[in-house]
């Protein structure tokens, strides 16, 4: 039998693993959608690249619907600190998620140059905003949300939203804008066919480079913030209360565990290494291992910022002790087992499926298809 020490470490892996299914395949769902006006020069064009993703975009979408349950369950004080205190944020992030299928049943619905234009924009809208909101919020993280516990246990947030865009912030909401141009770019590489393949996979060579230097450039800042540190806590096996433990602030600790654990440098070594394959593998005509090995890229960045990170999910600017961390800020052992029953028996089924949909629609997308297809975008 798990202890509660150990779901707790699994039910964090699981968080991670939820967030990066997420990153791989809704975002290339949304790099195509800031793609659209860019490398789309005919309405044609347009429409092959709506509907490489008009088959798969709501299945990808379940990883964020899984992302945002694993939350409310597994650790509640999160889910209530995210959807209270980026409430406005979370509301504009949405937004830019519904103007996606609006888009893309309404685009196609009248052949009119203004009303087609209209809603490209939209589904650019669509694309840019989430990428940049999750980033902004992703990089909040790293300096402290500012929010307390009263006497009641109850969340007090002391932020307002224009606090939420530190330069920090901003700049990992540009990489996160970066890194989804960078894998639509590559999927779009893979999907369609000349002349869009090949602006695809300039966009890709542009869009990998400015990665590896937003991300260097990232690694510097995080190094010159202050870092927390558990400093005093003992009931890792014990009730979930985020006030029971000290919490230090230390400037550059967020780069611990890496000093400590040497073996963890293994995930920065990686980024770079897949980044460069990514771009190599697009350079020499291998789009569908380009587009592999920039997956693996997004994959390391988050599992990189989850080491840095650890053990804080949300750390506090407020008062840094009442920090929720791995170990106090999750549910009942009770709780944690069953939701981790249900996720050995139908998380299986969602892979199989994922898996069964890209294989029907593998292929590339071309003009003739969507001619032949009245239910096309």
């Amino acid at each position: 039998m798990l202890d509660y020490e150990i779901l707790r470490l699994i039910w964090w892996a699981i968080l991670g693993i939820l967030l990066i299914g997420f990153a791989i395949l809704d975002g290339f769902d949304l790099g195509v959608g800031m793609l659209l006006p860019i490398i789309g020069r005919r309405d044609m064009e347009r429409r092959i690249m709506i509907n490489t993703v008009g088959p798969v975009w709501e299945g990808n979408q379940v990883w964020l619907i899984l992302g945002a349950g694993a939350s409310f369950a597994a650790w509640p004080y999160l889910y209530a600190i995210s959807f209270s205190g980026f409430y406005l944020a979370i509301f504009l992030a949405l937004f830019g998620v519904i103007l996606r299928p609006v888009g893309f049943k309404f685009r196609s619905k009248i052949e009119n140059p203004t009303w087609r234009s209209f809603w490209d924009m939209m589904l650019f809208l669509g694309g840019f905003i989430p990428a940049l909101v999750f980033g902004v919020a992703f990089g909040n993280l790293f300096l402290g949300v500012p929010y307390h516990f009263n006497d009641e246990l109850r969340i007090v947030y002391t932020g307002s939203f224009f606090d939420l865009f530190h330069p920090f912030a901003l700049l990992t909401g540009l990489l996160s804008v970066v890194m989804f141009i960078f894998q639509g770019s590559n999927y779009l590489a893979v999907k369609t066919e000349s002349p869009l393949s090949e602006r695809a996979s300039t966009v890709s060579l542009l869009s990998g480079l400015a990665f590896l230097a937003l991300v260097t450039l990232g690694g510097w800042m995080v190094y010159s913030l202050n870092g927390y540190s558990l400093e005093n806590f003992s009931a890792f096996k014990g009730p979930s209360n985020p006030l029971h433990k000290t919490v230090a602030v230390i400037p550059g600790h967020w780069l611990y565990n890496f000093t400590v654990h040497t073996s963890l440098w293994s995930a920065v070594v990686l980024l770079y290494i897949s980044v460069a394959l990514a771009l190599l593998t697009q350079k020499l005509k291998r789009p569908i291992l380009a587009f592999v090995f920039s997956s693996l890229s997004i994959a390391s960045t988050l599992v990189m910022a989850g080491i840095s990170l650890y053990p804080f999910l949300m750390p506090s600017s407020t008062n840094p002790n009442h920090s929720l961390t791995v170990w106090d800020a999750s549910s009942s052992e009770l709780t944690l087992k069953i939701m981790l029953i249900s996720v050995v028996v139908f998380l299986p089924f969602v892979l199989a499926y994922t898996a069964w949909m890209y294989r029907v629609m593998r292929g590339k997308v071309t003009s003739i298809d969507i001619e032949k297809n009245s239910n096309a975008y």
